[in-house]
């Protein structure tokens, strides 16, 4: 039985199905076919296909199946050498439109690099990919996530890789959103500027800004409940960094105090982004 998987990519990969029934009705593959099509929409009398497969069903299909051929999803591919399968693997490419990029070209040079699968390049020669995976003896797949995961992220990363919307949507999110909470802080800085203490001040705007970020997420049905811990590092940072800017500021420097309030305020949104960006996201990679 050969397994075909194309993941759950919101886009087609039709190109990799028409060049399997091709090659079912040319009767090269003579074997049972079973498809996990995804958002692929295609009809053949030649396969069996499904659009999703549960988790533990698909699971059993890949220990039964004897040839797996997948799309370039390392989540896909690591189910069939996982399970001592030998892998065909096809890359979505973005000039068909079956992804935003071609980083699973690169992803599958590792694998075939390493020697744990064959590619499918040229979908027009799967009949001799068919013939040489016959006799392919793949090396048994080492487990090293920690560095596959750094080589995924680089190939993502890349300029040539990802779109400039989608590389910078993350910086611009947060952007808008911390310079929306830096004016609400600054301005009800302003406010309390002549009535209280530096210290109190910073302390009183802070607790206004938190109220005003908690109800926009609120509004914007964001809940913060199960990273509750991480709300509070980085809200905790701030009110730390904010008291120790202003000191040293308009203490030691000598600036106007609203100034002194405002580059403090663009500290603490640089600061509160590198925690975000290069401590959370580490911990939960």
């Amino acid at each position: 039985m050969i397994l075909v998987t194309l993941g759950t990519q919101d886009k087609s990969f039709v190109r990799l199905l028409k060049a399997i029934d091709k090659e079912i009705s040319r009767g090269n593959i003579k074997d049972k076919v079973i498809v996990q099509a995804g958002y692929t929409k295609y009809k053949s009398k030649n396969m069996e296909i499904y659009d999703l497969i549960d988790m533990n069903e698909l699971e059993e299909l890949t220990k039964k199946c004897d040839l797996l051929i997948t799309h370039g999803g390392v989540g896909s591919i690591l189910c069939g050498l996982t399970n001592n399968k030998k892998v065909i693997a096809a890359a979505r490419l973005s000039k068909y439109k079956e992804h935003t990029n071609d980083h699973q070209k690169q992803i599958i040079k590792e694998f075939v690099d390493r020697g744990y699968l064959l590619e499918l390049s040229d979908f027009n020669k799967l009949d001799e990919l068919l013939k040489k995976i016959d006799t392919f003896k793949p090396n048994k797949y080492k487990s090293n996530n920690k560095n596959f995961v750094k080589l995924v992220d680089s190939y993502i990363e890349k300029d040539n890789h990802i779109s400039w919307y989608n590389k910078y949507r993350y910086l611009a999110s947060y952007g808008y959103l911390g310079i929306i909470m830096s004016l609400v802080n600054l301005f009800s800085f302003s406010i309390f500027n002549n009535m209280m203490n530096i210290y109190l001040n910073i302390l009183c705007s802070f607790i206004i800004t938190l109220v005003f970020n908690i109800l926009f997420n609120y509004l914007c049905d964001v809940s913060i409940k199960d990273n509750i811990c991480r709300y509070l590092v980085i809200k905790t940072s701030s009110l730390i960094i904010d008291f120790l800017c202003i000191y040293t500021i308009f203490n030691l420097i000598n600036i106007n105090i609203i100034g002194a309030k405002a580059i403090s305020n663009v500290i603490i949104l640089i600061v509160s982004y590198i925690i975000i960006k290069y401590i959370f996201r580490k911990e939960e990679v």
